[in-house]
């Protein structure tokens, strides 16, 4: 598996990511998906990466930065295929060793709160993420799960 920063030009992401959106449309009101599409992934805030096993598309996620000390994992997203082979796992270390190389003090996150994101929500708790408040401009809601954990240290 290669994990690679991604423009998001690629048809492969492109469909990988409607993909994501449809999904989260059907099992979560509007008003609580919090999924990004291409436009609004494609800020200097944010880096989005791409997970490849030789020339498919496995997975894909990205870091936003909220705040100088505060990041966000946003688009965490696994291709059907390949879930349950570790390639959000490996991605999300990718993504939690880059916050700490950015001086970042602490990363959060907001996933589904439904039976739907259990892996989800196992897979951060794994990985020492807890449940939060909201942050940034999310706000209480029942659909949603905020997760933060500390990387000082």
């Amino acid at each position: 598996m290669q994990i690679r920063i991604d423009d998001l030009r690629g048809p492969e992401i492109q469909a990988l990511l409607e993909t994501h959106l449809d999904h989260m449309r059907a099992i979560s009101p509007p008003e609580s998906v919090h999924a990004l599409d291409l436009d609004a992934l494609r800020v200097p805030e944010i880096t989005f990466w791409t997970v490849w096993d030789g020339e498919t598309l496995a997975g894909c996620g990205a870091l936003k930065e909220i705040e100088a000390d505060h990041g966000e994992i946003k688009s965490m997203h696994t291709a059907a295929a390949y879930r349950g082979r570790g390639v959000a796992a490996t991605l999300l270390k990718h993504v939690v060793e880059t916050a700490r190389t950015r001086g970042y003090n602490h990363l959060s996150l907001e996933t589904g709160s439904t039976h739907h994101f259990t892996a989800a929500q196992t897979l951060y708790s794994r990985n020492g993420f807890t449940e939060c408040g909201p942050f940034g401009s999310y706000q209480l809601d029942p659909h949603s799960l905020f997760m933060t954990r500390s990387l000082a240290g």
